[in-house]
């Protein structure tokens, strides 16, 4: 089952990485996310997947499960939403004032304007 994760795991990043390099910016917004859905997934099985007892350790328990990586992923989970927002809201709020999401046109305006 790890070996299908790590599959999975990389062609996340690997269609994360194909889309931030679009001309687009909501392909790179997508694709920033998408690349945090893999970080998410590498989180989950960084804890392995072993079946356990509950997280209380007491007296006679041999095998419990790793509260761990089940606290990270939540609060991954969390940042990567408020990242995603904000990437969202930057990327609409240039669409407003440049009329175009074109990043080479984007380049050019910039450069236009700084000479």
């Amino acid at each position: 089952m790890e070996t299908v994760g790590a599959i999975v795991i990389g062609l996340l990043y690997a269609v994360g990485l194909y889309m931030t390099m679009q001309k687009t910016l909501l392909r790179v917004v997508v694709g920033t996310s998408v690349i945090v859905y893999g970080s998410f997934l590498a989180l989950i099985l960084s804890g392995g997947l072993n079946k356990g007892a509950v997280p209380i350790i007491v007296n006679g328990v041999q095998q419990y499960t790793d509260p761990v990586p089940h606290a990270l992923i939540l609060t991954a989970i969390v940042i990567g939403f408020g990242i995603t927002g904000f990437q969202l809201v930057l990327a609409y709020r240039t669409y407003q004032e440049m009329g175009t999401d074109d990043l080479d046109e984007l380049r050019n305006r910039e450069e236009a304007a700084h000479e």
